[in-house]
């Protein structure tokens, strides 16, 4: 969904807000919130764990798991938000993950009254549980939220164990573009570090943080064992962007050009960071080990 143009629309989105924000004030304070917009994979992944699901009235373009959450009016991408959209479903709880915006729709959206929970962004186990009980406890579900965290936190736990074991760490290089012949890839504290050190392995590229393009000296120095890659969905064309990745002179350089090792799994599965996160990370480790014992992926 393409967002508003939203400084020339501020005029409109704001009094459309002012209107709401009498709506939003005169319900009761103690009430349970029962029409909820979720933004954030995560967050909406989480609130349908705790069986809460069928208090969302719209989401972000980033939820898209579970599947029946695709059925819910879509309020825009987490960064680049429709204020409008948010506020014309008349909502009476706002839970979003910490960075949504811009910062035009933030001051609109909170202009309105509407309650928001603002939950805090994190890539660790530590972090995931906490999304969880900051979740629960927005939804008013603590019960609930202490019986998933405890869950997912064993989960975790025993996915960093298995983690732990990996004799030989496999070196993966994470691309998330390839722009004009150039590699946008993830450096330090970021989603793709993290995912993949929790599947026992190493980022190949170090000394930046974030994601960045880099250099085919860089490559070449990296010497990754496997690339990874998120797969986007149908519409893609995996196997031409494959080709062209693996063709590229210093990529083609690399154990992992040489022996084709190419992973992709989806986006939100591997870098959401919400209820599912310890089982993409034994995923990831499952095929890291194949592709260096020699498989083929």
């Amino acid at each position: 969904m393409a967002a508003l143009p939203l400084f020339r629309a501020a005029g409109r989105s704001l009094a459309l807000a002012a209107g709401l924000a009498a709506l939003a004030s005169s319900a009761s304070a103690e009430a349970e919130p029962s029409r909820i917009v979720s933004i954030g994979g995560s967050i909406t992944e989480i609130v349908y764990a705790l069986g809460e699901g069928d208090r969302l009235i719209a989401r972000d373009q980033t939820s898209i798991y579970p599947p029946e959450a695709l059925a819910l009016p879509d309020v825009g991408y987490i960064r680049q938000l429709s204020p409008e959209g948010v506020i014309s479903v008349n909502p009476d709880l706002v839970i979003a993950l910490e960075g949504y915006g811009p910062p035009a729709a933030k001051e609109v959206i909170e202009a309105a009254g509407v309650p928001l929970a603002v939950i805090p962004e994190a890539y660790d186990g530590a972090g995931i549980v906490a999304k969880i009980e900051a979740t629960a406890k927005a939804l008013g579900a603590e019960e609930k939220g202490d019986k998933l965290a405890a869950s997912v936190k064993a989960d975790l736990d025993a996915a960093e164990d298995a983690a732990a074991k990996v004799e030989s760490p496999a070196k993966v290089l994470f691309v998330l573009a390839l722009q004009d012949g150039r590699i946008m890839a993830a450096g330090g504290h970021s989603h793709a570090q993290a995912i993949i050190e929790m599947a026992g392995a190493e980022n190949a590229l170090t000394g930046f943080d974030g994601y960045k393009p880099v250099t085919d000296e860089a490559v070449l120095e990296a010497a990754p064992d496997v690339i990874l890659l998120m797969d986007r969905g149908i519409n893609d064309n995996h196997d031409a962007q494959d080709a062209t990745l693996l063709a590229l002179p210093a990529v083609a350089s690399t154990p992992a050009g040489q022996n084709k090792a190419l992973i992709r799994m989806d986006g939100q599965y591997l870098l959401g960071f919400g209820p599912r996160t310890a089982q993409a990370a034994r995923d990831l480790s499952g095929r890291l080990a194949e592709l260096t014992a020699g498989g083929s992926n």
